[in-house]
């Protein structure tokens, strides 16, 4: 299999797990969560509200489709044209499984359980969300909203979730004035959250790989191409075989590692591979240093650069110079 379609068995697969994963929320959302009148997070929560107040059950669906229209234009130029993509198809296979799925349960699953069920399709539809994000895709709603927040900032997409969902649940008790409808509305955001976090690892995390190969070239060259990660070529040598070898340095998201290997073992399934995880990565491409700058340290760096030349030699010969030295 060549790497064109490999990528194209990648983004299938991608494509694919969306589509699990949206019947999955369906099934939490319509067996555990809906027939206990909860309103919960999300766009999904602002069309349970109008199924509520309208009694029209398609309505969730509908609603939920129209409010995720008006968001994909800003994750288009913020987020990235491939992740709307996965939003749009997403977003439109969620809104049907909500809108066809909660007819086909007449009752809660687990009836008079009200809290276990609550858990339960709150752990089912954490993990729904956590395989749409770990597959580069969206079910919109407060998914786009977490996913561009995440794009610019250190705040992950489970607390960002947490603080838009918490908005929408906490206004439901204007319209019923059900105060356990609001609380199991929050053990399900809650929930929701931490599995999501726990999935795809905050989405911030980073890993290390090296990876020795004798097809290194290809392997770097296919990680640059489609993993769209940096490569550094270190010389090695093995003591065994006291040959030379090359070895690549490659950094990148933990959500991203799956990638790697899949990449890897298609250009050399016996190729010699370390992950190691990094706490912090910083630059282009990662998260930026957003540290306080220190204002005597910036002018004395800035004094020592005037010193030095582009080759980075001392041609200084100023009065202040001469007394460091």
């Amino acid at each position: 299999m060549d790497l064109s379609k490999k990528k194209l068995w990648m983004s299938s697969r991608d494509y694919i797990m969306i589509v699990v994963a949206c019947l999955i929320y369906g099934f939490g959302f319509s067996a555990f969560i809906l027939p206990y009148k909860v309103v919960i997070g999300g766009v999904t929560g602002l069309g349970t509200i109008v199924y509520f107040l309208t009694g029209n059950l398609y309505s969730i669906g509908i609603t939920q489709y129209a409010i995720n229209l008006t968001l994909l234009a800003i994750a288009w130029f913020v987020v990235g044209r491939h992740f709307v993509y996965k939003t749009v198809f997403g977003a439109t296979a969620v809104s049907l499984v909500v809108t066809f799925m909660p007819p086909l349960f007449d009752g809660p699953l687990v009836p008079d359980e009200p809290f276990m069920s609550i858990c339960i399709g709150s752990v089912l539809a954490g993990i729904a969300l956590g395989i749409v994000f770990t597959h580069n895709g969206s079910t919109g709603g407060t998914d786009i909203v977490a996913a561009i927040v995440a794009k610019k900032t250190n705040v992950t997409v489970g607390r960002t979730m947490l603080y838009v969902d918490f908005a929408i649940i906490s206004s439901s008790f204007l319209f019923f004035h059900d105060i356990a409808s609001v609380v199991y509305g929050f053990i399900f955001l809650f929930i929701v959250s931490y599995m999501v976090d726990m999935l795809i690892n905050t989405n911030r995390q980073a890993v290390q790989f090296i990876i020795i190969s004798r097809r290194w070239e290809k392997i770097a060259t296919a990680v640059n191409k489609y993993g769209r990660r940096g490569v550094t070529v270190i010389d090695g040598m093995g003591w065994y075989t006291k040959h030379p070898i090359k070895m690549l340095l490659v950094v990148c998201r933990r959500i991203e590692s799956v990638t790697i290997f899949r990449i890897v073992k298609d250009v050399d399934s016996n190729a010699f591979i370390t992950q190691a995880n990094v706490n912090g990565v910083y630059g282009q491409g990662f998260d930026m240093l957003k540290f306080k700058a220190d204002q005597e340290l910036s002018r004395k760096l800035g004094e020592d650069e005037e010193c030095r030349d582009e080759d980075g030699d001392d041609v200084c010969r100023s009065e202040r110079c001469s007394d460091e030295k």
